[in-house]
């Protein structure tokens, strides 16, 4: 590996999440030893194969199942996201119900509220510590503008009778302190737990061996094929594994494969982590263990108190690469860890920690912003993703539901909206570059704009259709 350091070591720098393990948490597994078959090949030893793997084996302890990962399992967004186990969903409730209607909408929305508490039953009942807190979200409001978005965002939670959220006025309970720099009241969601990802994916990968599975580390794998009346075939530099069903889950790195290269977007997304601070300065900002936190700016922030005491902290404004490119330093842009270290300053004016570290990576974008479970019986394929960040807990519906699905089991998972809805192709260089940038200085420009005008952002407006609201 670079400059003589072990695999083990390397993985290590990826993130606070992974760094805070140890290498010798993260030796790579042996990669896969040759051809061999399967009952399901899952590609991706992420959150989503994890899942999958796990739920299909506690209903059939029989099967074989083999999940091929290029590098280590939560290499990806599983292992280094913002530690939010939520009930978000890429697509709105009004979105979702202007599509499917009402009653589906609903349902969606209770099955992610569910997986919350889902996320710490299976991962306690697989033997898993991920720092699991359930203390909710407070979204701060720090203008006029912001407040009535989050008046408007409690109002329709209300209507729809399925979300919990509530308003917070500043200083109208001292049950409820904001210590967010001007905040005039927040957003209080309380279906959201923080959770610490690579705990969290790296204790799973290990449940899921003792459970029977093999994972196969450091093995990429090259293309897979299927069709009707003869098994699939997923083809690695190790090996061929032979399968009767095959799941791809691979998230924003589906983008470097040629079978799914369109079907995704990788749009990186950059986080720093602080030295630890006092219980005195948690007190006075107002953030308790579990709690987590964003605003209502328009280009997205988000962050937690993590266990032992930090500041876990990131957001968007690193740019989409030409080509769908996915490459190691793009995880890291000098000028995104700044404006995310000038953020949270600017937020929490009193804290004043050094960062310790500093990492990015990408997660996937479908054209639609709808994330979707799929199968085909037909073929043996399925797959699911396009999570836009979102991920960390639907992974988790994505696992019960693909064992559903693979099963051929008729459960309320498996007719919730999102199964086999199919997202369009993101458009070929150089609109899908043109049109990704374009949004991402857009989402930038209304918050300017909001500041400036003292009104609800004309730009987000226009936007607000194409990435799901």
């Amino acid at each position: 590996m670079d400059q003589g350091l072990s695999a083990a070591a390397v993985y290590s720098g990826l993130s606070f999440w992974h760094d805070s393990l140890g290498a010798d948490a993260l030796v790579p597994r042996a990669p896969l030893a040759g051809d061999t078959d399967a009952d399901v090949a899952i590609v991706g030893a992420g959150l989503t194969g994890l899942w999958t793997a796990w739920y299909l084996l506690q209903r059939d302890p029989a099967l074989k199942i083999v999940l091929l990962e290029r590098e280590i399992a939560g290499f990806g967004a599983s292992g280094r996201n913002g530690g939010w186990c939520s009930a978000l969903f890429p697509r709105s409730t009004a979105s979702l119900q202007k599509a499917y209607g009402l009653d589906a909408a609903l349902a969606m929305r209770r099955a992610m509220v569910a997986t919350v508490d889902e996320v710490e039953r299976a991962s306690s009942a697989a033997g898993v510590d991920a720092d699991y807190a359930k203390g909710g979200t407070v979204a701060y409001a720090r203008s006029a503008v912001q407040l009535a978005a989050a008046r408007a965002e409690v109002d329709e939670a209300t209507d729809y009778g399925v979300d919990a959220l509530q308003l917070w006025e500043a200083g109208a309970d001292p049950r409820h302190p904001l210590g967010a720099s001007g905040a005039r009241g927040a957003s209080f969601d309380p279906a959201c737990a923080r959770v610490h990802p690579a705990k969290l994916v790296r204790g799973m990968a290990a449940a899921v061996e003792r459970a029977g599975a093999t994972i196969a580390e450091q093995t990429t794998v090259l293309e897979w094929d299927s069709a009707p009346g003869r098994p699939g075939r997923v083809v690695t530099t190790r090996g061929v594994v032979t399968a009767d069903r095959i799941v791809l889950a691979t998230e924003g790195y589906g983008a470097m494969l040629r079978q799914t290269h369109r079907r995704i977007l990788p749009l990186y997304s950059l986080m720093i982590a602080t030295e630890p601070l006092p219980d005195a300065l948690w007190d006075e900002i107002g953030l308790r263990h579990g709690q987590t936190f964003t605003d209502f700016r328009h280009l997205l922030i988000y962050g937690q108190r993590t266990a032992d005491n930090r500041f876990a902290f990131g957001g968007r404004g690193a740019r989409y690469h030409w080509g769908s490119a996915i490459r190691p330093g793009y995880d890291r842009s000098p000028r995104v860890f700044e404006h995310l270290h000038r953020a949270l300053r600017e937020l929490f004016p009193s804290m004043d920690a050094a960062v310790t570290h500093r990492w990015g990576g990408p997660l996937g974008v479908p054209r639609d912003w709808h994330a979707s479970v799929r199968f085909d019986p037909t073929t043996g394929i399925a797959s699911a993703g396009g999570y836009v960040g979102d991920g960390l807990s639907t992974t988790n519906l994505a696992g019960r539901t693909l064992a559903d699905l693979l099963t051929g089991a008729d459960t309320e998972l498996t007719r919730l909206p999102w199964v086999n809805h199919r997202s369009p192709s993101w458009e070929v260089e150089p609109l899908r570059f043109v049109g990704a940038n374009a949004g991402m200085t857009a989402m930038a420009f209304a918050d300017a704009e909001e500041r400036i005008t003292g009104r609800r952002s004309l730009a987000a407006r226009i936007m607000g259709p194409l990435v799901g609201h």
